[in-house]
């Protein structure tokens, strides 16, 4: 944000002089109609002349900056108001029709780290949610100094910023995931797991997890390269985040069934039950507190049991994966107004006073898991249970409904 921004204060001052809300509406007078133009016009940013005065900054030469005394700090300056001008998409669109794309990315080679590290910080704004500036970037070969910063920069700092760089730039972006996979990228994030810092680790395992979503057959690649191994020590990390990123990936692993049909982790599988059951002991000993931070965690957990030894967790025992209230369903204030067509159709037709010798049994209308009444309703019953046999309630839940629509 440029530091001379619009003076707020002054015209919050002048409309309440000018309302105090015990008068109707006047008419401003031409002089006051002239200041207040004035001062709107004063302050207002011409956010592409703006950009355009920072590009020319960005394609000064380094040495010529220094000698106008324009310091690193002046130029991660600039950088937090480029970026704040490219959160809007047709700026950031723009941002390469006047010529500042390409020196923004030469930013990712200068000398500070800080500025390395901001530059990154730009670009993933830009590519973010963004196809358009994802290739142009890619066209650029934006993607090269990034993989270059994520792999080797000596700080971290800039490593993370890279790497969070490099997912916005790939992310719905098909032939950036395969630039990344050429690349060797994945085997970059296996080195980054080993790095020691959680925000990197959390990072690279996010990706990791993205990538094993959008294609399966990259599983076989992160076992080769020994991932699962890995996850599963840092599913045991200090930091919650990380744990429930590693278990992510390890559950992502196991559903795609790398190890032939088994879905199991191979030679890593005794490793991971211990690391479970550990865990599962941990989560026994937690405070009500602890126990509702971690509930994310514990879903992972069961789920991933499940995945690999076909039998829901221990923690369902311990009546420990779903929490009191944790289920409930929230409050319904807009059902009376936006009723869907099956529940209006069901409130028509009510069964008190009906003869259920002479009556012709209806469908219900919430599908639950058994005929009996107090499981019809699917609202009431715990995500833990739904989970223990997803397919096959999956399964009955379609079959209800077909027949659902055959009665109506």
């Amino acid at each position: 944000m440029a530091k001379d921004g619009p003076n707020w204060d002054g015209l919050l001052k002048w409309s309440l002089a000018h309302s105090d809300g015990t008068s109707s509406n006047r008419n401003l007078s031409e002089e006051d109609r002239k200041w207040f133009l004035e001062a709107m016009q004063s302050q207002s940013v011409d956010v592409v002349k703006r950009m355009k005065e920072i590009t020319l900054v960005m394609q000064t030469p380094e040495q010529v900056l220094e000698s106008q005394g324009v310091t690193p700090a002046d130029i991660e300056d600039l950088l937090d108001e480029l970026q704040e001008h490219v959160e809007a998409i047709d700026m950031a669109n723009d941002l390469h029709s006047i010529g500042g794309l390409v020196p923004l990315l030469g930013y990712l080679k200068n000398t500070h780290a800080n500025i390395r590290a901001k530059a990154a910080e730009v670009v993933t704004t830009i590519v973010q949610n963004n196809p358009r500036s994802q290739q142009l970037v890619m066209e650029a070969n934006g993607l090269e100094p990034l993989l270059s910063n994520f792999t080797a920069d000596p700080d971290v700092t800039v490593r993370t910023k890279a790497l969070g760089a490099i997912s916005s730039l790939i992310r719905h972006n098909k032939p950036g995931i395969a630039a990344f996979r050429l690349a060797n990228g994945f085997a970059a994030l296996r080195d980054s797991l080993g790095s020691g810092n959680v925000r990197f680790q959390r990072k690279a395992l996010n990706l990791i997890h993205y990538l094993l979503l959008e294609n399966s057959s990259d599983g076989s690649i992160v076992s080769d390269l020994g991932f699962p191994r890995i996850m599963v020590h840092l599913a045991s990390s200090e930091d919650a985040e990380v744990r429930e990123a590693a278990l992510r990936g390890l559950l992502e692993l196991a559903r795609n069934k790398i190890d032939g049909n088994t879905g199991r982790l191979g030679e890593d599988d005794e490793k991971l039950k211990q690391l479970l059951e550990e865990r599962v002991n941990s989560i026994s000993l937690m405070s009500p507190e602890d126990l509702g931070a971690a509930r994310e965690e514990r879903q992972l957990i069961d789920s991933l049991w499940i995945a690999c030894y076909n039998e829901p967790s221990s923690l369902r025992e311990k009546g420990l994966l779903v929490l009191p209230g944790e289920d409930s369903p929230p409050p319904d204030v807009a059902s009376k107004h936006f009723e869907p067509p099956l529940r209006a159709w069901g409130a028509a037709t009510p069964d008190a006073g009906k003869n259920p010798g002479t009556e012709k049994k209806q469908t219900p209308l919430l599908l639950g898991l058994s005929p009996a009444p107090e499981a019809a309703n699917f609202q009431g019953t715990s995500r833990g249970e739904v989970n223990a046999d997803e397919h096959d309630i999956a399964t009955q839940h379609a079959d209800n409904f077909q027949g659902c629509q055959r009665d109506l």
